[in-house]
């Protein structure tokens, strides 16, 4: 793909496994993944659990070293170039992961200093995304006083604050009422407006249509279709992405 900010080639992921009889061998989650991400694209990764959706994401972001395959960010392998991959992206993950004895402000702050970022610039940055997060009230209260849509901003602001050109959100409304889906929604949209590319995973499907360009469709870890959702409609003659992959794959997104 020309312009491509995100290309996976043949990406495997095999775990240590004993079978039922308690031989040795290995379980895949993964499976020769290759596809290719556009600059300032919005990409989704639809699945069931288990698909394989949080291993890609988890090796995407280096929190897990492939088997075998390769994975590349604006034309450089990750291998060799970790720490320049690390400041290139952010990361939104399934589950809330703040420091719960801290507040707000000193969540973030706490960040930006991992981003090795100066006084003056994160105290900007952190004033910025509190107020575009609709957050700036809450600043100084503990995480636990938050609600869960809160939470699910702030680690979205988390994970902007070092100006990242490549948003990694995994399952980023889960367990979310649709109201406070629809705002999470309404952020990322406003990222990938600002020229982010947005890589997302979810089983949600009115989420993929809402916010993807392009949806690769992942079942026991092996890729089954990648196309925008209007095209998946359109080839098999069906009304939602969630019939086009039962259609596709024999079972249920939402399993």
């Amino acid at each position: 793909m020309e312009n491509a900010m995100i290309e996976l080639s043949e990406l495997t992921k095999r775990y240590p496994h004993k079978d039922k009889t308690g031989r040795d061998t290995y379980k895949t989650a993964v499976e020769n993944l290759s596809l290719a991400v556009g600059k300032g694209e919005a990409f989704g990764l639809l699945g069931p659990n288990g698909a394989g959706k949080t291993t890609t994401i988890r090796m995407m972001t280096l929190l897990m070293e492939p088997t075998s395959g390769s994975i590349r960010y604006d034309g450089a392998d990750v291998r060799g170039h970790e720490q320049a991959i690390k400041r290139l992206i952010g990361v939104v993950p399934q589950h809330v992961n703040f420091d719960q004895d801290l507040t707000v402000g000193e969540n973030l702050e706490l960040h930006a200093r991992l981003h090795h970022m100066g006084k003056r610039e994160r105290e900007a940055r952190i004033r910025e995304l509190l107020r575009y997060v609709e957050l700036e009230d809450v600043r100084n209260d503990g995480v636990r006083r938050l609600s869960g849509g809160m939470k699910r901003r702030l680690l979205i602001m988390r994970a902007l604050i070092h100006h990242p050109r490549v948003l990694f959100l995994d399952e980023p409304t889960v367990a979310l009422d649709p109201q406070v889906r629809r705002r999470i929604w309404a952020l990322i949209q406003a990222m990938k407006a600002q020229g982010v590319t947005v890589f997302l995973t979810t089983h949600y499907i009115e989420e993929a249509e809402a916010l993807c360009d392009r949806v690769a469709m992942l079942s026991s870890g092996h890729l089954v279709d990648l196309d925008t959702p209007a095209h998946f409609k359109e080839k098999t003659g069906l009304p939602t992405l969630e019939d086009v992959f039962l259609k596709l794959t024999g079972k249920k997104v939402s399993s």
